[in-house]
Order: structure tokens, then C-alpha cells, then sequence
């Protein structure tokens, strides 16, 4: 299976497939995946995703995944960034960590299972090429397609990169929710050289930003770490420099535990403007809400496949960004992350261990045998 996968996942970095083109990787991943799985494409707009199900009846296990990258970005990549090259151990290019060696594992893993266990129930897996970008047209229309046709898959694992020193050290078993504001504050412009005539945006927010910075949102709880708040992007001004500006632009997020949710995050933003008698427009954008899975027959079947593949125990986490699995969990609850180290992702010169990749294969494989074998 190390071979195999070794392959694959450098057919799957030669596609450049910067978010949301997939640039080849379903034609590859379809001729992976044989005669043993019935394959179809649910796309819409540029995003396509992949639907490939083995099986029937149940348990239904689904992987799922992307193979959508970000750009390479600035110079300083010492091979190419789409061709994939090993050095000293490590496979280079954009991809390998996040997350098309682990499509390129569980596609390998779950083909070799189900050639082994032929009547073993449904095993699935949907591939989207929008988890970089807002993820609309991808994991999010593609769940709402197959729910009107039945599916309803029992749990999931989603192969983003979970990791965090060595393979099997962390499992991500929920993130916090995240909440972005755009908030855009009124002044009135002018020259300043005369501030009686002006009304300046910035020294109006600065208050502002400062009360929702130093504000201590809560302690985090067991399974969550603390709500936190931070601004992305501030923009003003015309670029001369006498000029007060109009108006200043704002961009902040809140990662928020279960302590908190959307509506009372922005109810407390919006009674902040108040409080400091700004003159503005604000837009919310909700993200994404907490979740947690835990003490479930996934987490278990994982927990044990880790333990015998690698010779650890892994911690579960909730820490980290945002992942495709927000919009799993309400489709299918136990739902988990779990993939190889993240030290590297969408950082110039992305690089993966290849002595991960045959010990990934081996946890998807094992984890798939646990689950199985547990509904016989």
C-alpha cells in the first residue's frame, strides 16, 4: 500500500489545482479508485466535487477531503511547487500536507479494503475542490444534494492534517466556531490642519478596538480553549497626508467555544459602537459553529488504529482553524479529523515525511477494519 500511495499522491500534486479548480485530481483519483466504486460528479459553479460510494447498507463510512490548494505563493520554493520531488526522506510540493497525501491514503486504504471485505457495508468518500475558498459550492452544496437523496453516512473522518509533531499525536475532534465582522466607521474628511472641521474615523475606533481587544471573553472549558478576537485588516485614508479620512474599515473574527454563539458575540460588538457613539455600517458573516465529538465508536475505532499502527496514544484536540468538517457535522455527527503533521501547511517549500505516508494508509485501513468488524 506504501507504494501505491506514494504514487498517487505525486499524480495528485502535478495537478495544479489551485482553489476552486481541481485541475485534473478527480480523473486520477476515479482511475485510483477501479471498478470497485461508482463514482459521480456533484459540481457547481468552478468547484467539482467527487461522490464515490462501495457498498451498501450499513455501517456507512465516509471519508472526505480536498484537493484544492492554496497558492504556491512568494519565491523561495527549492523545487518546483506542482512537482512533486523527494529529498532527504521528505516529499516537497503544495499539497502534501494539506491534504492531498491524505486523500491519496484513505483512496488507497479503502480500496484495498473493500477488495477484501466485498460485503462489508458502504464505504464512501466525497472530494471537494473548494475547502480553501468559502466552501459554498463545495462540501456545503454537495451535503445538501446527497441529503435529499437519503445518504446519511454514520461517521466520518476528514483527512485534514491533525498533527502536530509525529503521525498520530493529535486527533481534532471539533473546532470552535468562528465569526467575522466587517465594520465600516463614518467620519467626515477634511484637512488636518483643521480639526474642528473634521470628524477622523480612526481616533473614533481606537476605543473601540481597544475595549474588544483587552476583553477577556472566558476561561474556555474542558473540551474548548478561551473565545478569542482578532482584527485582520484595518484600512483608511486617500494616502496623502493631509488628509483625515472619511471612513476606516475594519475586519475582525471571533473563535468562540460553546460558552458563547453568534448572537451574542454580535449583540455585544453592537452595544460596544453604541457605547462609543460611532456612526457605522456592520455586516457579520457566521462562519462556522462549535462542535465536538466524543466517546463514539469512530473516536474509539481511531484511538485504537493509531495506537497499533504507530505505537501512541493521541490526544484529542479542538484547537486549530476551520475545517470542511463544520458542515459535515450536521450532516453526519460523528464526524472527525485526523491526517499527518501541520507544521507545513501553506507555508513555501510544504514537505511531508514519507515514512508518514505508509503509517497514514495503515491508520485508515485499521480504523476501517475496527468499525466493520465492530458491526458484525
Amino acid at each position: 500500500m506504501e507504494k501505491d500511495a506514494l504514487e498517487l499522491t505525486k499524480k495528485l500534486i502535478s495537478c495544479p489545482s489551485i482553489t476552486p479548480e481541481e485541475k485534473g485530481c478527480n480523473r486520477v483519483l476515479i482511475e485510483a479508485l477501479g471498478h470497485s466504486f461508482t463514482t459521480r460528479l456533484i459540481n457547481r459553479g468552478s468547484t467539482t466535487n467527487l461522490w464515490a460510494t462501495s457498498g451498501h447498507g450499513t455501517p456507512f463510512f465516509l471519508f472526505a477531503g480536498h484537493v484544492d490548494v492554496v497558492p504556491p505563493g512568494e519565491n523561495g520554493w527549492i523545487f518546483p511547487p506542482f512537482e512533486p520531488t523527494i529529498k532527504d526522506g521528505k516529499l516537497y510540493g503544495r499539497g502534501t500536507q494539506d491534504m492531498k497525501t491524505s486523500v491519496a491514503c484513505f483512496t488507497v486504504a479503502a480500496t484495498r479494503f473493500v477488495s477484501e471485505h466485498p460485503e462489508c457495508g458502504t464505504i464512501g468518500m466525497l472530494i471537494t475542490s473548494d475547502e480553501e475558498g468559502d466552501g459554498k459550492d463545495g462540501t456545503v452544496f454537495a451535503v445538501e444534494q446527497l441529503s435529499k437523496e437519503g445518504m446519511k453516512p454514520d461517521c466520518c473522518i476528514v483527512g485534514e492534517p491533525s498533527c502536530n509533531s509525529v503521525l498520530g499525536d493529535t486527533i481534532k475532534n471539533g473546532r470552535r466556531g468562528s465569526l467575522n465582522g466587517f465594520l465600516i466607521v463614518k467620519g467626515i474628511q477634511g484637512h488636518v490642519a483643521y480639526p474642528d472641521k473634521v470628524v477622523n474615523p480612526i481616533h473614533k475606533v481606537v476605543p473601540f478596538l481597544d475595549d474588544l481587544v483587552n476583553t477577556e471573553w472566558d476561561d474556555g472549558t474542558e473540551a474548548f480553549p478561551p473565545t478569542s478576537f482578532q482584527i485582520s485588516n484595518i484600512h483608511a485614508g486617500t494616502r496623502a497626508v493631509n488628509v483625515v479620512p472619511g471612513e476606516c474599515k475594519i475586519t475582525f473574527n471571533f473563535r468562540f467555544n460553546t460558552l458563547h454563539n453568534h448572537k451574542q458575540l454580535e449583540k455585544f460588538v453592537e452595544a460596544l459602537c453604541k457605547k462609543h457613539h460611532l456612526k457605522y455600517q456592520l455586516r457579520w458573516q457566521e462562519s462556522a459553529n462549535p462542535f465536538k465529538t466524543e466517546g463514539t465508536k469512530l473516536s474509539e475505532a481511531l484511538l485504537a488504529a493509531i495506537e497499533k499502527t504507530c505505537g501512541i496514544t493521541p490526544k484529542f484536540s479542538t484547537s486549530g482553524g476551520t475545517s470542511d468538517a463544520r458542515f459535515i457535522s450536521k450532516w453526519c455527527p460523528d464526524v472527525i479529523e485526523f491526517g499527518p503533521t501541520n507544521q507545513a501547511i501553506h507555508k513555501v517549500n510544504e514537505c511531508i515525511d514519507v515514512k508518514q505516508i505508509s503509517l497514514l494508509v495503515s491508520v485508515y485501513y485499521e480504523t476501517l477494519k475496527n468499525i466493520f468488524k465492530k458491526a458484525k
